[in-house]
């Protein structure tokens, strides 16, 4: 299935239930414009409930993969009779909503990076629940070279990566390359250029073999975790495996462990 009405991001699904959204606006370096990071949330919020499709993939076309914010239209409205306030927070704003669309995102999400990604297009990456990159891509967030500090990129990179590691990249600006992204996993991994699509496919097609309701219920469980003590952690936890120890999936998925053959999934 393809859906390429809105050409600034083109969208390809295959049949093994992977959704391929592409960033295609490379004259303006793929910025997170309002328009794109609409069409992202109107793409994610339907693949959300479309059984049909098991995981999503964000890429791009051109050297980069996404450069953050359109900085023509932050200039543009400080001729607004505010100076550009109301503007400036529903853009960022709307930007946080699709980062959290991201997380709380039914399907896993998968960044594919060739390319650099700054600013708001690094919290994207780090916003995904994967990310794998070819060798010479290249992050930053870079706000404070031009007076705008990256706080909202911030959010993203800080719960993804140690917090000297990105006080480093948020007080300095400096691009990183692959390697030292995965150090510091901001990625994953890296390839070769060459190898990148088919990396990533063969991720994502792995994945969407799993049952959907247990990979569902594993990434909700996942980042909600995240943000409660330990004691709070192990209690919801507990809780969500025995929802999940009850439900056919997982009944049919140790049978067919102990009875060594392969599992028959239902058809969520």
């Amino acid at each position: 299935m393809q859906d390429n009405a809105n050409k600034i991001l083109e969208t390809h699904q295959t049949s093994d239930g992977v959704l391929r959204l592409l960033l295609n606006d490379p004259k303006n370096k793929n910025a997170l414009s309002d328009k794109m990071m609409m069409h992202l949330k109107e793409k994610l919020f339907n693949a959300s409930t479309d059984n049909s499709i098991k995981v999503i993939i964000i890429a791009a076309v051109g050297d980069v993969f996404c450069s953050g914010h359109n900085l023509k239209e932050l200039t543009d409205a400080r001729g607004n009779e505010d100076h550009g306030e109301s503007y400036f927070l529903d853009l960022f704003n709307l930007c946080s909503s699709l980062m959290k669309m991201i997380i709380s995102c039914s399907k896993p999400v998968i960044a594919e990076i060739n390319g650099v990604a700054t600013a708001a297009g690094c919290q994207l990456v780090a916003s995904c629940d994967l990310a794998i990159a070819s060798d010479s891509s290249k992050f930053a967030t870079p706000g404070v070279n031009i007076g705008l500090f990256c706080s909202t990129p911030m959010v993203a990179l800080s719960r993804n990566v140690s917090k000297k590691d990105s006080m480093k990249m948020l007080l300095t600006g400096d691009m990183i390359d692959a390697e030292e992204a995965k150090r510091i996993s901001l990625i994953n991994d890296h390839v070769s250029a060459d190898k990148l699509n088919s990396s990533v496919m063969s991720l994502a097609k792995k994945i969407a073999s799993k049952p959907f309701s247990t990979v569902k219920i594993g990434k909700d469980a996942f980042y909600r975790q995240y943000e409660m003590s330990l004691t709070e952690a192990y209690e919801f936890t507990s809780k969500v495996m025995t929802d999940n120890s009850l439900s056919d999936d997982a009944k049919e998925g140790i049978a067919s462990f102990l009875e060594k053959r392969n599992p028959v999934w239902k058809n969520d």
